[in-house]
């Protein structure tokens, strides 16, 4: 009953999107036919630069069968502030079959969240751990930057596909703060296919610490790879 409640729901986001917005998205090397293979064993969708809760436009952008595929197997950490807004909160909660609060606070509400990883679920989520501001800053005034918990994920999984999606932002469409959305605009993404136990190699073999790694690889990644 979730998987089919949540697949309704990004069934019509999907084609509401796709009357009020122009979604392009690109590959970088991709095989062939990139969305099976992301299938066959995806684990993680990082999704970088984070700039409105009104990314869920970018389902304008995925194939319906692949829309499916995440209906039934999705688990994302959610900022529990966000989650307990009546309208954001419910519309977060209802998208994917697992939706986490997570605090900022050293609550082991992390913990939490890493224990419900299992087999088949597929992690997404926003490495930077909070949006970008117009000026460039998160909320508090401070420079953005990824967060460790991707790198806590990845040391949880031995293999798999991560899916890493580059945002252009979408600070034209609804910034932070912003009452209502601009329609009639184009939302550009770029997405690349990375194997996990390849990729953790190539991190662990750098001679400094796992998480470190992880986190300077994937900003310098954002910035050459994030549309402009």
């Amino acid at each position: 009953m979730k998987r089919l409640l949540s697949a309704l729901l990004l069934f019509s986001v999907h084609f509401a999107a796709k009357l009020f917005y122009r979604v392009e998205m690109e590959w970088i090397s991709a095989p062939p036919d990139p969305w099976q293979v992301v299938k066959k064993d995806l684990r993680v969708v990082a999704f970088l630069n984070h700039t409105s809760l009104f990314e869920p436009v970018f389902a304008a952008g995925l194939p319906l069968h692949v829309l499916w595929y995440l209906a039934g197997r999705a688990m994302i950490p959610g900022a529990d502030i966000t989650l307990r807004r009546p309208i954001v909160g419910t519309f977060y909660r209802l998208l994917t079959p697992i939706t986490i609060p997570i605090s900022r606070k050293r609550d082991g509400t992390w913990d939490y969240f890493l224990s419900q990883m299992r087999p088949g679920r597929v992690v997404m989520l926003a490495p930077e751990g909070r949006m970008k501001r117009r000026n460039g800053l998160d909320k508090k005034g401070e420079p953005m930057s990824v967060r460790g918990g991707i790198a806590d994920i990845l040391h949880a999984i031995p293999s798999g596909t991560l899916l890493i999606a580059y945002s252009g932002g979408l600070h034209h469409i609804q910034a932070p703060g912003d009452k209502f959305p601009r329609l009639f605009q184009t939302a550009k993404m770029r997405l690349q296919i990375v194997d996990i136990a390849e990729y953790k190699k190539q991190m662990q073999n750098l001679g400094v610490p796992f998480k470190m790694a992880v986190v300077k690889d994937l900003e310098e990644r954002m910035r050459r790879f994030c549309p402009a």
